[in-house]
């Protein structure tokens, strides 16, 4: 009942209680959500970040096992020619080849380029590096060179 004094529990008085929430609490809600994700976002990819980096240094340092087994069978790293893909194919002259030196096809860095290979190095008896994020050395971050040296 509209005047009653005390609580009513009539069930159109609950009703229009319960019909959901207004304009503004929505709005509220909302700008707490926004908030929210704009402390927690930035850290989240900082960290995938991180963690594509990361990646790039572990197949750096499994494709680097393989060229050193691939060496001690062959006698010598796979030229820059070769390449990568003497790990998985036998080239032409490697005639105590005993591969595949990987279990698979010869992975490409975490950002979908294919690693870079030398051999001879500059910086040893090959050099074997991804150029990070933007692909062009050198940066910081998630732009930064990844190399075997």
């Amino acid at each position: 009942m509209p005047g009653c004094p005390q609580r009513c529990v009539c069930p159109e008085t609950n009703r229009r209680r319960s019909r959901g929430f207004t304009l503004l609490e929505l709005l509220v809600v909302m700008v707490i959500i926004g908030l929210l994700a704009g402390l927690v976002a930035p850290r989240y990819f900082e960290q995938v970040g991180k963690s594509n980096t990361k990646i790039a240094r572990a197949q750096i340092v499994s494709l680097g096992q393989a060229l050193d087994q691939y060496r001690l069978d062959v006698g010598n790293y796979p030229s820059t020619e070769e390449g990568l893909q003497a790990l998985i194919t036998k080239p032409q002259d490697a005639t105590r080849w005993s591969g595949p030196y990987l279990a698979k096809a010869v992975p490409a860095d975490p950002w979908d380029r294919p690693y870079q290979y030398r051999s001879p190095g500059e910086h040893g008896d090959y050099d074997l590096f991804s150029l990070g994020k933007d692909g062009r050395g050198g940066g910081t971050g998630e732009n930064t060179t990844v190399s075997s040296w």
